[in-house]
């Protein structure tokens, strides 16, 4: 059975899962947009079965795409030792899916210099990746019947969508509803949005609003996130794909099923996958981090749904 961590190079996993998304990217897919079919599948961020714990960055995108490839029924994730430690075990033969862990360490001989404020302050760190092996809730067997495996049901597509109204309203974001384009102005920290009605699919209006509160987090009083690309510049391809994770995982969070699916920016995004096999992590990390700023919005009730949803 493979084990729960490995030591391959962190070098080659960055390239491994790099290569994986430009593949897709080049196949016209967007892997952080829901692949599934919804009448087969919840909704939803992939969650530890055992904890409840949703996964985040990268590892939204790998485990969605393991999900839809290998045609497992929920998002419920364990490893083999919180299998065992459920009452259960990975059945025979069952082969795991690589996620990773990504954090920094101050080498031993910064920590044993002697310390001043100044090299306090400037100590070394290195960034490392460390490999997990995960298997769905579908790959185990003897495991409780109750389980948080993350999804709830999918919502019509022309039902007012209420959690993500009241998330809208709660962060007090300044949005303009008007005109034919949907923008995020940095300058003035202000979202235009078309109207509702103006989508061909209603549904569509909350994917493109989170979208543009994609972008809002990253103000300097927020996120503090590098917004001064210009347009097809390379920072600019960034900073979209950041947003455009962003408005993805949030959706799947509130049980929101947009139908399109933009791919305005897949030149420039696969310029900057190419160049630099660290950028989809990145991205990855900070859609996480500013869809989880939105998510938090929501008031107890709203999460309190939800919660019920993953259980």
């Amino acid at each position: 059975m493979t084990k729960d961590t490995a030591t391959k190079p962190t070098g080659t996993l960055y390239a491994e899962v790099t290569d994986r998304i430009i593949a897709e990217l080049e196949a016209g897919r967007l892997p952080w947009v829901q692949p599934w079919d919804g009448s087969q599948l919840d909704s939803g961020l992939p969650r530890n079965a055992g904890t409840g714990r949703r996964y985040s960055g990268i590892n939204v995108l790998i485990l969605w795409a393991t999900v839809f490839e290998r045609g497992f029924s929920g998002q419920g994730w364990l490893t083999y030792k919180q299998a065992q430690a459920l009452g259960g075990t990975v059945r025979k033969g069952e082969t795991g899916t690589t996620i990773c862990y990504a954090d920094r360490f101050t080498p031993k001989a910064e920590q044993d210099a002697p310390i001043t404020q100044a090299s306090d302050e400037h100590r070394r760190q290195v960034a490392f990746l460390k490999r997990f092996t995960v298997f769905n809730v579908d790959q185990c067997e003897g495991l409780p019947s109750t389980l948080s495996v993350g999804g709830g049901a999918f919502l019509s597509e022309r039902e007012t969508i209420a959690c993500a109204e009241q998330l809208m309203a709660a962060t007090g974001a300044q949005i303009g509803i008007g005109g034919d384009t949907a923008f995020y102005m940095p300058s003035a920290d202000r979202i235009q949005l078309p109207p509702q009605q103006s989508f061909y699919e209603q549904v569509n209006f909350y994917r493109t609003a989170l979208h543009e509160l994609g972008h809002w987090t990253g103000h300097p009083s927020r996120l503090d996130r590098d917004q001064s690309g210009a347009p097809r510049s390379a920072s600019y391809a960034r900073e979209e794909l950041v947003a455009e994770m962003c408005s993805a995982f949030a959706c799947a969070e509130l049980g929101i099923v947009p139908t399109v699916r933009h791919a305005d920016y897949i030149g420039a995004w696969l310029t900057v996958l190419c160049e630099d096999a660290r950028a989809i992590f990145r991205a990855a990390s900070q859609a996480s981090k500013a869809a989880d700023y939105l998510l938090a919005f929501r008031t107890d009730a709203a999460a309190d749904v939800m919660q019920e949803r993953a259980a």
